[in-house]
């Protein structure tokens, strides 16, 4: 008897908590959202595969459109011809606007399974697939849709017939509810009790649970929805006919993406074999001019700047020809200096007049043969070694010094100002040729000239590296190493800091993905994306190292014969 006793009074102590949170949850409060619907099943479809194709199938408003892609690259296959053996015969399916190809077929509003033959020519390939297509019977779906479990169908009759009680009940007085509830499960405690059945504390949880039932709905009164679906009872949709899918990552962690999504997402694969390449380094590099296709323009002696003959000195980035001038420099004379000129001046002057009497006179005299020819000859050749001699003197004081482009190429550095004074060997220009640039690089190991370099820019560009040469004296431990750039330059600019990836001798296995496959997981770790099948894609958790500028190499994680996502890798990752 105590044990029935406390179990019954155990009983009347949970009615009691439970009625008391919704009498506290009345006059318009919230007795809790309805769940959200389950997600809605993925449309049916077919698929097929061999080793240059891949066909996905998608019935849809009595259409059955079909996908074609490389099945290495997942690349569209447009252009092709796939004839469909239908119930009806054979079919050829027709292009779509999306890159699909489009057949009727009446015949798929017939639930079963439907076995097709698909003969696809593309170019000089032919292939025949196989595949098979399950619709769904509508009925069959709504009537186990609309099907409840046996609790949950139980509990719903109950619902509805506490709402029914207690929609009458509280329209007069909500509390009456309560109280005929609590007298009910009193009654079949103390009845229990009298007759001393064991069945006692059954009776007590069925109790509970119908008056937990009327409870709640008797307190569901005034402006709240009767209606409202019960707590924990999952709604399940039925597909809509026609309605699109969307990429969704499912419950195991793989991704869903349809074939037109993965047409927008512009998803490449590529299938990975395994293969011996040599380790690379990274090493720091930077921008530097090719010696050969570079100069300096320097004045020889100090002097004033003064533009050029054109008026101005040309700004940077402008292309200039070897040979151009850029600006000139006009020595400064000293007061003591002038002075010297001078007094040369005047020495010069007085003996070209003196030099100019003899010559006439020798002229003169030559004329009757008192003096000969050679005299005569001699004293005109002092004259005008002295000319020479005063006309440079002159020029000394007046002729400035010229600038001038010792290559072709483009002004990548100007410090030239109009009036300035320029030291003797300080640079005022330098000219760079940008289609022919080098790399320096850093390197802390021993590198062969046979090895190959790749170069990796900050906005994801790779240059192709030919080795040039390595230096033997040490700089700050590391030793310099010379590459030139190999193809376009564009956009690349003097002292730009890059990285450089250098092989060296020693090889080591695995396969070789482009950078853009390895994409970076929440947890930190690094994965690829297989792709599985025709529409799903598996996170695969991998240990890279680096390879190239354009490449990893993965050494665990997937193995060869896999196709690995190579472009959207990092817009799959994205996918919830």
């Amino acid at each position: 008897m105590p044990i029935r006793l406390a179990a019954a009074f155990g009983a009347v102590a949970l009615l009691a908590a439970v009625l008391a949170g919704p009498v506290r949850a009345h006059e318009g409060h919230d007795h809790g959202a309805a769940p959200p619907p389950v997600s809605k099943t993925i449309a049916p479809r077919g698929e097929a595969l061999s080793d240059a194709f891949e066909l996905v199938a998608i019935p849809r408003d009595g259409t059955l459109t079909l996908f074609l892609d490389r099945f290495r690259s997942n690349e569209p296959v447009p252009g092709a011809t796939i004839e469909v053996e239908t119930p009806d015969g054979p079919k050829v399916a027709t292009a779509t606007a999306d890159g699909g190809y489009a057949l009727p077929a009446p015949w798929l509003s017939k639930p079963g399974r439907h076995e097709l033959v698909a003969t696809v020519t593309a170019g000089d390939a032919v292939d025949v697939l196989t595949l098979a297509v399950t619709v769904p019977d509508p009925k069959v779906s709504a009537a186990a849709t609309a099907k409840p479990a046996p609790a949950k169908a139980a509990l719903a009759r109950v619902s509805k017939v506490a709402h029914g009680v207690t929609d009458r009940l509280s329209a007069k007085d909500p509390t009456l509810v309560a109280a005929v509830a609590v007298a009910f499960l009193l009654g079949v405690l103390v009845t229990a009790l009298a007759r001393g059945r064991r069945a006692a504390p059954v009776l007590a949880v069925v109790a509970i649970g119908i008056t937990l039932v009327l409870g709640t709905a008797a307190f569901a009164h005034g402006d709240e929805d009767h209606g409202a679906p019960v707590q924990g009872a999952a709604l399940i949709e039925p597909r809509a006919p026609g309605s699109s899918d969307l990429a969704q990552r499912l419950p195991d962690g793989s991704v869903f993406v349809p074939k037109p999504t993965q047409r927008l997402l512009v998803l490449r694969t590529t299938m990975t074999e395994q293969g011996s390449f040599h380790r690379s380094v990274e090493l720091p590099g930077r921008i530097i001019p090719d010696p050969n296709a570079s100069g300096v323009v320097q004045s020889s002696v100090g002097g004033r700047l003064s533009p050029p003959p054109s008026g101005l000195f040309p700004r940077l980035g402008t292309k200039v020809r070897k040979g151009d001038v850029l600006a000139t420099v006009t020595p400064p004379v000293q007061a003591i200096d002038v002075s010297d000129m001078r007094q040369r001046q005047g020495e010069l002057d007085q003996q070209i007049a003196i030099v100019e009497r003899r010559v006439e006179r020798f002229k003169r005299l030559a004329i009757s043969g008192a003096v000969a020819r050679t005299q005569l000859d001699d004293a005109q050749a002092e004259l005008d070694g002295l000319h020479d001699r005063r006309a440079a003197l002159d020029k000394i004081r007046q002729q400035p010094e010229t600038l001038v482009s010792p290559v072709d190429g483009v002004v990548a550095q100007a410090t030239a100002v109009a009036g300035q004074m320029a030291a003797p060997g300080a640079m005022v220009f330098q000219i760079v040729d940008p289609n022919r640039l080098w790399v320096e690089a850093l390197s802390f190991d021993a590198l062969t000239a046979a090895q190959d370099a790749t170069a990796r820019l900050a906005d994801g560009r790779t240059l192709r590296l030919a080795y040039q040469g390595t230096g033997l004296a040490d700089r700050n431990q590391a030793i310099p190493v010379q590459f030139a750039v190999q193809g376009d330059a564009t956009g690349l600019r003097v002292g730009q800091f890059m990285t450089v990836l250098a092989g060296t001798d020693t090889e080591q296995s695995g396969l070789a993905l482009p950078r853009a496959a390895v994409v970076r997981a929440g947890n930190g770790q690094d994965v690829v994306y297989e792709h599985t099948t025709a529409e799903r894609f598996e996170a695969r958790p991998v240990r890279v190292e680096p390879l190239d500028g354009g490449r990893v190499l993965v050494a665990e994680g997937i193995g060869p014969g896999k196709r690995v996502v190579t472009q959207g890798a990092e817009l799959l990752d994205q996918v919830r």
